[in-house]
């Protein structure tokens, strides 16, 4: 199995301009390198609280013996209300790594990943929701295809849920290869990219349907706006153009551009309650060859005016 490498580590701890007393909050614990790059540079007085619904993230976690650090399990939209202390204007930092992390893909049996057979799973937290089993094999055409092109970005969405509706019908869709062969089939080998599985789109979509990821990121981005305190800085690595959309979004909503054309001020800055620190920052060409995972990252900084 992979060790997990945690994607623009020294980047996002450098973005987030850690105070030795501060409160921060690792949304997105995994395997807990962000987690433990923030702890080295807190003094006695900070603190660290973290969220993560993964089991296996969960059992790291209680590893964490560090006095200076508070973690719950849980989705991390509702990081209030698993921490009543925290509130309005309580943090001085939050960071959302949005990637799933090399063991979920790489054990087969949380049923992530097209090259290793398992059943299909998909669930961040195995104990809620449906799995990706039960989605594939009840979900209507139009369903399948809507969720495919629409959270996979994947053209041959249609061709792909024609192929699953069929496939079914002789026999239940249970395992992860079996799965990524429906889907390899449907896309014409011409538009097969070297290096990348035919599969990973859909896989992708799917996985974001059942852990209701793009409704979760809206909620939490919202929740760290409310927690923040002036001055404060939001961190998100997107892995995706879903993601990073839905945080220029976000930003958009709160920069001050919603403001009425009738309304006679010169500049809308004050009206401004986010702005955008620097570029999004991408990894180097050093840190994808020793994380090829790290790849489609991006990261975006936020300051709460």
């Amino acid at each position: 199995m992979s060790e997990h490498v945690s994607v623009l580590l020294d980047a996002s701890l450098t973005a987030l301009a850690i105070q030795p007393d501060g409160v921060y909050l690792d949304a997105t614990f995994g395997r807990g390198g962000h987690s433990q790059g923030i702890l080295s540079q807190l003094g006695q007085e900070g603190k660290l609280y973290a969220v993560d619904r993964d089991p296996a993230a969960i059992k790291t976690a209680t590893k964490i013996t560090d006095t200076r650090f508070c973690f719950a399990s849980g989705n991390f939209s509702e990081f209030m209300t698993l921490f009543p202390g925290l509130g309005k204007n309580s943090l001085d930092g939050v960071l959302l790594d949005l990637g799933v992390s090399s063991p979920q893909l790489d054990e087969a049996s949380r049923g992530f990943s097209f090259t290793r057979d398992g059943e299909l799973d998909m669930r961040m937290n195995p104990e809620t929701g449906i799995t990706a089993k039960e989605f594939v094999n009840n979900a209507t055409y139009g369903d399948l295809a809507n969720v495919i092109a629409c959270m996979g970005e994947e053209r041959f969405a249609k061709q792909i849920a024609k192929k699953i509706i069929k496939a079914r019908t002789s026999s239940l869709i249970a395992t992860t290869t079996q799965l990524a062969e429906i889907v390899k089939s449907a896309i014409p080998v011409r538009f097969h990219t070297p290096g990348r599985h035919p599969a990973t789109r859909t896989f992708q979509a799917i996985r974001i349907y059942v852990n209701r990821e793009l409704e979760e990121l809206e909620a939490v981005l919202h929740q760290a706006y409310l927690a923040l305190k002036k001055g404060g800085r939001l961190v998100v690595i997107a892995f995706h153009s879903l993601e990073d959309k839905a945080v220029k979004q976000f930003v958009k909503s709160l920069a001050g551009n919603e403001l009425p054309p009738e309304i006679p001020v010169f500049s809308s800055a004050e009206f401004n309650k986010v702005r955008l620190i620097g570029r999004p920052v991408r990894p180097s060409e050093a840190e994808i060859a020793q994380n090829p995972r790290a790849r489609s990252s991006i990261m975006r900084v936020i300051e709460k005016l």
